[in-house]
């Protein structure tokens, strides 16, 4: 057997077992998907496969107003990232360019801020939220998903603008930049991979958050994640339905990350998490 026929086998078997780990990873997705168009009789049936497709469970999910809680999510999810990458690339910019007592210890403490489970601090939101009125509101879900999108944006740009030379931003200085304007002109243009990479992750994270969303919100601000729990019932689950949602839910972000991959992947080859 020659060298070039035992690295065809060792290819071929290689692509057999990632073949075989997709498919594993897909099949509950791939699932959701074939009984979000079965019949409910048929959805207890697992092993017929023959069973007639149907599409009764998108026309329900959207006569119940679906479209509303699309709507709150794709709002709270950009304004929420807008408002992140704003206030934190300044202070990443603040942590990377400036020097101050116990700096480090300041830039970790920022950082355990996204360490903390939701279900710690839903409490205190909630109670806060009751006492100025804004409990099922969208202001609510954007300063709740902000906060934890901020410590992540400090994180991720912080990397990014330490990347760049110093050296760039002096040069600026000496034509008569100030601090501002080299920012703007100077450093923000070249760290827009890193920009696009968080912006993307502030945005997958704001729109798959669930606990805040669930137990902050009723009717008005209620997201897409939130809105499988309309389908349990005293009288059981509606699993029709309630697949129909998932499919709905993931396919915008599935959309969104295939069609900024290549932006995704030189974002974080650029900055914070290379090597």
């Amino acid at each position: 057997m020659t060298r070039r026929t035992k690295r065809q086998i060792v290819n071929f078997l290689k692509g057999l077992v990632i073949l075989a780990v997709c498919v594993v990873i897909l099949f509950p997705f791939l699932w959701m998907v074939r009984v979000s168009f079965l019949n409910k009789v048929d959805i207890f049936e697992p092993g017929n496969f023959g069973a007639a497709m149907t599409l009764d469970n998108y026309r329900s999910i959207i006569a119940s107003g679906i479209s509303l809680y699309f709507a709150n999510s794709f709002v709270v999810a950009v304004v929420s990232t807008l408002i992140s990458l704003l206030l934190g690339t300044f202070a990443a910019y603040g942590f990377a360019r400036y020097n101050w007592k116990k700096r480090e210890d300041r830039a970790f403490w920022v950082l355990s801020q996204k360490f903390l489970p939701a279900m710690a601090v839903v409490i205190p939101y909630f109670t806060m939220a009751s006492f100025f009125k804004l409990l099922d509101t969208r202001s609510l879900l954007v300063i709740c998903y902000t906060t934890f999108n901020i410590p992540f944006t400090i994180w991720m740009m912080r990397g990014f603008i330490e990347d760049l030379p110093k050296e760039l931003e002096e040069a600026a200085f000496v034509d008569g930049c100030t601090r501002l304007e080299s920012l703007r002109r100077i450093v923000l243009p070249l760290v827009a991979p890193g920009l696009v990479a968080t912006a993307i992750f502030c945005i997958i994270n704001s729109w798959n958050e669930f606990v805040f969303a669930n137990f902050l919100t009723t009717i008005n601000a209620k997201t897409v994640p939130t809105s499988v729990m309309m389908y349990l019932s005293v009288s059981g689950v509606k699993w029709g339905e309630m697949a129909a949602t998932g499919v709905l839910a993931v396919l915008p972000v599935m959309i969104f990350a295939i069609s900024v991959q290549k932006h995704m992947v030189r974002g974080l080859t650029f900055g914070s998490v290379k090597g």
